[in-house]
């Protein structure tokens, strides 16, 4: 995992984020290719969509962008994608809030100023264990391991301290934080139900929770929607401020296409759901199940950010954030201000 100190030197000294990231078509003002990175679960759906109705092209070559190539690419966390952004390996990745906060916070005011292009959707995450004593995240102790995404930096991570903040004071807010490991969603899943490992709980998106809390002797310890008052942004499309300037049409062709992905999404979960399975190469669920997980009225297939401040805020108290956004619309870009976002 990259400390504090040697991300900002990295990023600081970063040559490649420092030039064009890709090669420029001869016949164009902007780039003629772009890599597109997410993870692992159903809060990547839309970014399916996306790439299996070929949605980026259609909007590019509306906007005079001819033969766009997009690249889709998974990660298994929100480390990998960092590491990506900083080697320059992508131009748009699904990250979290928080990771969203950090970037911003450490490049605000630079030439390399990374935003949020809009959010992707908003999930709850769920804190679930196999070990049947706990009902309430007092009952953790120093035996137990809670797989996140990755520590510290990761809305799972993150939601967790709030949660602790609430329970034990804000000084107490990393009080769990030595018993988080980093775990990718598909293993930690596998761990929890098998019960095989010594990670026993998991802090968990969809549809990994609805596998895991339909296993016997596995339950729900927290919603993360109860710790932050309500539906919140689980994953948001990040890019450069330098790279949505020298590029605005590739830049509102991802808008729009991300935009059209949520629209499918609402209007016809079951062909959604046909494609997740398809794309995630999913075993366990069938159409009808996936569709009622996509359908859940938990999930808010939406670009409009929510709880962006929550995040934010907190981070700034603790001092994850040296530097407190005015508003959410400080670390989202313009083609997102128009939303009633939060």
């Amino acid at each position: 995992m990259i400390h504090r100190r040697t991300f900002c030197k990295a990023l600081a000294a970063s040559p490649v984020l420092a030039t064009p990231m890709l090669l420029r078509s001869a016949f164009a003002d902007e780039v003629s290719s772009i890599v597109l990175i997410s993870q692992t679960g159903l809060p990547y759906l839309p970014m399916m969509v996306m790439e299996h109705f070929k949605l980026i092209e259609k909007h590019a070559e509306k906007l005079g962008v001819a033969s766009l190539k997009p690249e889709f690419k998974s990660m298994g966390g929100t480390q990998s994608l960092i590491d990506a952004l900083l080697s320059g390996q992508m131009n748009f990745g699904v990250t979290g809030v928080p990771g969203l906060a950090v970037l911003w916070d450490k490049t605000a005011g630079t030439p390399n100023e990374v935003r949020a292009l809009s959010a992707v959707q908003s999930m709850p995450f769920m804190l679930v264990t196999n070990r049947e004593t706990i009902k309430t995240i007092k009952d953790f102790n120093e035996h137990d391991k809670i797989a996140v995404p990755s520590v510290k930096t990761s809305s799972q991570a993150i939601c967790l301290q709030m949660a602790a903040a609430k329970e034990w004071g804000q000084d107490q807010y990393a009080k769990l934080d030595p018993l988080t490991i980093t775990r990718p969603h598909p293993d930690a899943t596998t761990s929890v139900m098998s019960k095989a490992t010594e990670v026993n709980s998991h802090y968990s998106v969809a549809p990994f929770y609805y596998y895991e809390l339909a296993t016997p002797g596995v339950n729900n310890v927290l919603k993360s929607y109860d710790t932050l008052g309500g539906p919140a942004t689980n994953g948001v499309m990040l890019m450069t401020k330098k790279f949505r300037d020298a590029n605005p049409k590739v830049t509102s062709a991802v808008y729009a296409a991300l935009s059209e992905a949520e629209d499918f999404i609402n209007k016809t979960p079951g062909e959604a759901a046909q494609i997740y399975i398809k794309a995630a190469n999913e075993k366990r669920s069938s159409q009808a199940e996936m569709t009622k997980f996509i359908a859940d009225p938990d999930n808010v297939w939406t670009t409009t950010p929510q709880q962006t401040m929550t995040f934010a805020n907190f981070m700034h108290k603790v001092g994850t954030m040296k530097r407190q956004p005015s508003s959410w619309k400080d670390l989202y870009m313009p083609e997102s201000h128009e939303l009633k976002g939060a």
